[in-house]
């Protein structure tokens, strides 16, 4: 006798599990993506910044120049610049290349000065001695202005690395 063949009966998958995975995945990426900018698209360089710390050395003890900006007086109604350098040879130097200075001047261990006196002063203390390091050191009341200026003038002048003097916590 025959053996009667079982009717074949196909199989269901459950689609719901993988739609819903497939839709869980797509709003993943969505929201993962990171679309760039019109700006970025059509940037054709990149940028990479130095690494930056904070530097608790304390300042050299020779061959430094220090650009002070103070008020004069008590009034504190003129903001001036001073001038002065730890190595006396190099000041000597530096200050007999300079037009114009009184003999006053020429005597003193400082010098109160214009902006542009100032980087006629720091051009020719890189002429004497490029290894000089930079230090400003401003009254803490003084408009950023001035500071702005006086580190315009060090690094048109090839001083781009210079300390700023504070005050210790």
């Amino acid at each position: 006798m025959p053996k009667v063949k079982k009717k074949r009966v196909g199989f269901v998958i459950d689609m719901t599990p993988l739609v819903d995975i497939t839709f869980l995945l797509l709003t993943f990426f969505m929201f993962t993506a990171k679309f760039k900018s019109e700006a970025e698209a059509e940037q054709k360089f990149f940028i990479e910044r130095p690494l930056a710390s904070a530097d608790t050395s304390k300042l050299p003890e020779q061959d430094l120049a220090i650009v002070k900006i103070a008020f004069p007086d008590s009034t504190k109604q003129d903001t001036s610049y001073f001038y002065e350098m730890t190595n006396e040879t190099d000041w000597v130097a530096v200050k007999s290349g300079i037009e114009g200075l009184t003999p006053e001047q020429m005597q003193g261990a400082q010098l109160q000065v214009s902006i542009e006196t100032l980087e006629a002063l720091i051009k020719r203390t890189y002429v004497v001695n490029s290894e000089t390091s930079m230090a400003i050191d401003a009254d803490k009341s003084i408009r950023f202005k001035w500071v702005s200026d006086a580190m315009e003038v060090l690094s048109t002048n090839k001083f781009t690395k210079f300390n700023y003097v504070t005050k210790k916590r």
